[in-house]
């Protein structure tokens, strides 16, 4: 039945994203290498992840509109095939130029997939939107996590080139995803779609309010990933210039920022099925901010501490955007998914520019202490209708 919760695919669209996200973290984890062996400056950094979360920003949201219309199960294997690609040159990539292009594949290959795989969470969940979206989200900051740790362990030792044993990881991950569009393929009355004559599913909004809460749900979308990209993309940095730890060291504090980030994207999902969506985006982004203006005025120890902190409180928020603004516009799974990812990855991709440029004329430490306000961004979500069974509170 479609209300039955179908763990199997949710677990197997989980393991796919953690592939998918481990491969991801490996263009910012071979940062302090090509900075080095490339002489590249942070503004040149920077523009390498604006290249590669711009790539996917642009094309997620057409790809979510595409498979509202038509399904394309298959799409998510291939999404994979070109990430491969872009893996295999990144591999062998000793310019700027080239590592540029590398990223763009991959980030092309993240906008393929990401759409995609977020309408089979939704595919699968039954009524259990929340965890479906939750247990999504655990694979890919899981693999997140992963990148930096495997970087650490397999390239920084032995050198860029053996980025390529990666390329093991998307074969993998190519099978599974293979496997669930045959899934998808066998299940298509799981999902809602457009209404006859291609009117859109109704809401229980007036579009008004829609607006609204859509804006309101981008600038937190905004405060989140930026301040995120300023953590994710230079935090290593952070570490050696003000704590002089070693390049491995640092790899591993930021291991441990994005596992926490991993642990703690299980809790919003559920946590949201039982108490409301808003409630969680209020404690996930507004909740994190009195840590984030601690982290730069504490030393090393407390710097992971807080870290960690930060990680398992800002963690649970995209899930319960997501499916707030699915439940919002039904009928429209992979368009919010596609625009809500690609808003994510294009915010992320300029705040990586922006601070990388700010960071070659202020230096990194004072990056840190102006991103440690972004979370109060997090009071516009007073603005928010609450979003629990379909209808808006009384």
């Amino acid at each position: 039945m479609a209300e039955q919760t179908v763990f199997n695919v949710l677990f197997a669209i989980s393991f796919a994203h953690l592939l998918n996200d481990t491969i991801q973290a490996l263009i910012p984890s071979l940062y302090p290498i090509i900075k080095d062996s490339l002489h590249l400056s942070y503004g040149q950094l920077g523009l390498i992840t604006f290249v590669f979360q711009c790539t996917a920003s642009l094309f997620q949201p057409l790809v979510g509109v595409l498979t509202d219309r038509r399904s394309m199960p298959y799409s998510l294997a291939t999404g994979m095939g070109i990430t491969l690609v872009g893996l295999i040159l990144l591999s062998q990539s000793h310019s700027f130029p080239m590592v540029t292009v590398s990223a763009a594949l991959v980030g092309l290959g993240s906008a393929v997939f990401h759409p995609e795989a977020s309408r089979v969470a939704h595919m699968a969940a039954g009524h259990r939107r929340g965890l479906a979206q939750s247990l999504f989200q655990l694979g890919g900051n899981a693999g997140s996590s992963l990148g930096p740790l495997l970087a650490a362990l397999i390239v920084v030792p032995r050198g860029q080139g053996h980025v390529a044993w990666f390329a093991l990881a998307a074969g993998i991950g190519i099978f599974v995803l293979w496997q669930i569009g045959t899934w998808v393929l066998n299940n298509k009355q799981r999902i809602q779609r457009r209404a006859p004559g291609g009117a859109d599913a109704a809401s229980a909004y007036p579009r008004r309010t829609v607006v609204i809460a859509m804006s309101v749900l981008m600038a937190l979308v905004f405060s989140k990933y930026v301040y995120l990209v300023s953590l994710t993309n230079y935090y290593t940095f952070y570490l050696i210039k003000r704590f002089g730890v070693s390049v491995p060291e640092s790899q591993f504090y930021l291991f441990i920022f994005l596992f926490a980030i991993a642990a703690g994207t299980i809790i919003g999902g559920p946590v949201g099925d039982r108490i409301g969506r808003k409630r969680v985006i209020w404690a996930s982004i507004l909740g994190v901010a009195p840590f984030s203006m601690l982290l730069p005025h504490v030393g090393l120890g407390f710097t992971v501490v807080l870290s960690v902190f930060i990680g398992l409180i800002l963690a649970s928020a995209f899930s319960a955007i997501l499916v707030y603004a699915q439940e919002l516009l039904p009928g429209k799974v992979g368009m919010v998914a596609g625009l809500f990812f690609g808003v994510a990855f294009g915010i992320a991709g300029i705040g990586a520019a922006v601070l990388g440029k700010i960071a070659d004329h202020t230096g990194i430490i004072p990056v840190f202490q102006g991103c440690a306000y972004l979370p109060l961004i997090g009071l516009l979500t007073v603005f928010l209708p609450d979003v629990r069974t379909g209808h808006a509170a009384k």
